[in-house]
């Protein structure tokens, strides 16, 4: 399955986790953001809904929880890539 570039999931999360903050909420349903969130600017619910979609498609999964940790796994996993390599190039 082909990932997005660990630079967009870093980015894609950052924003989840800003829009999340300002909803109030940390999760939500589905990508299909079946679930109505009251008392929110319904600009900001839409960007937050269209951020839980964009992160679902990009790791291949249906709900938010899988595509953060698939994200996070694999967020770590470049970054420990790129740090093997930049110490094998320093020696």
């Amino acid at each position: 399955m082909l990932m997005a570039h660990p630079t967009v999931l870093r980015t894609l999360v950052q924003r989840y986790e800003t829009l999340s903050a300002l909803t109030g909420r940390r999760q939500s349903k589905t990508a299909q953001g079946g679930e109505v969130v009251d008392g929110v600017d319904p600009e900001v619910r839409q960007q937050l809904l269209d951020t839980v979609y964009t992160l679902c498609v990009s790791t291949g999964t249906r709900e938010i929880g899988p595509a953060l940790a698939a994200a996070r796994a694999h967020i770590e996993g470049h970054t420990f890539a790129d740090a093997e390599e930049l110490g094998e190039s320093a020696a």
